[in-house]
C-alpha cells in the first residue's frame, strides 16, 4: 500500500494572501473603470458657446415678467460639464463589490435632463449613455489591469 501525505498549509496561506489582495483591490479597480467613464462623459458633454437662462415650471407659470425673471436661473457656458462628477457609492458597495456613479449634479444644473433627453424643440444628447457605450471595453480593461497589478504586488 502506498500512502501520500501532503501538507497544504503553504498553499492555503498563499491563497489567503491572494484573496486578501483581491478584496483590497476591488475598490481601486472599480475606480479605474469609473475614471475611464468619467473622462469620456466630460469629453462628450455638449458645451454651449454662451451662457443661457433656465426657466423651470415656476417660471413658466409666472403671471408677470418680473416674477418670471425671478424664477429663472442663469447658467454660464460649460456649467453642465463642470457639474459632472464621479463618486463611490457606499450603499451600492459591499466587501465583494464596489460601485461608482458617474453623473452630473442635477441640483446645480437641472437642465441637464433636457440636454440628455431632449425637449419638444431640441433633440436629446444622451452624453452619459454615449460615453458608456464608447468606452465600455476600455473601462473593463482598466479594471482588469488595476486588479492584476494589485494582486501581483
Amino acid at each position: 500500500m502506498l500512502t501520500f501525505d501532503m501538507n497544504t498549509d503553504g498553499i492555503e496561506a498563499a491563497l489567503d494572501g491572494i484573496k486578501a489582495k483581491a478584496q483590497a483591490a476591488i475598490r481601486p479597480a472599480a475606480q479605474a473603470g469609473a475614471q475611464v467613464y468619467y473622462e469620456a462623459v466630460k469629453a462628450s458633454v455638449p458645451v454651449s458657446t454662451k451662457g443661457h437662462w433656465f426657466q423651470g415650471t415656476s417660471a413658466k407659470s409666472a403671471s408677470t415678467p418680473a416674477s418670471k425673471r425671478s424664477a429663472s436661473y442663469w447658467f454660464e457656458s460649460g456649467s453642465l460639464k463642470n457639474a459632472v462628477y464621479q463618486v463611490y457609492s457606499k450603499s451600492g458597495s459591499s466587501a465583494t463589490q464596489a460601485e461608482y456613479q458617474v453623473a452630473w449634479n442635477h441640483r446645480k444644473v437641472p437642465y441637464g435632463f433636457m440636454v440628455a433627453s431632449g425637449t419638444t424643440r431640441a433633440k436629446g444628447n444622451d452624453f452619459i449613455g454615449n460615453a458608456k457605450r464608447s468606452v465600455q471595453a476600455q473601462a473593463v480593461v482598466a479594471m482588469q489591469t488595476e486588479l492584476k497589478n494589485r494582486i501581483k504586488s
